[in-house]
């Protein structure tokens, strides 16, 4: 099993920056992928960005450029920076950890950008 915990959700008006921070705890050692998707109220939920335990980074074509995707294996974090938010990129996001065979989630954080 693999909990994990985000952070750093929060207000911001456009064209400013917030950090997301997702903790993982439990079976960490079978992490394989760690990443950020996003949904909004009766849409599907979007891929953000995604790192491999090898750095390998992908993003969603709506924030390329933008956010940058990171990972702290010593505190088995991984980091959204988020800059030039718009105020599309209000929903929530959700912290997710592949470790095989299985997906897992966190709870999500809000980030709400008012224009």
């Amino acid at each position: 099993q693999v909990q994990l915990v985000e952070s750093g959700g929060g207000l911001v008006q456009a064209g400013g920056s917030l950090r997301l921070s997702c903790v993982a705890s439990g079976s960490i050692a079978n992490i394989n992928a760690m990443g950020w998707y996003r949904q909004a109220p009766g849409k599907q939920r979007e891929l953000v960005a995604t790192i491999t335990s090898g750095g390998t980074t992908n993003y969603g074509d709506s924030v390329k450029g933008r956010f940058t995707i990171s990972r702290d294996n010593a505190k088995n974090t991984v980091y959204l920076q988020m800059n030039s938010l718009k105020p599309e990129d209000t929903t929530v996001y959700y912290c997710n950890a592949f470790a095989r065979p299985r997906f897992y989630w966190g709870q999500g954080t809000q980030v709400t950008v008012s224009s």
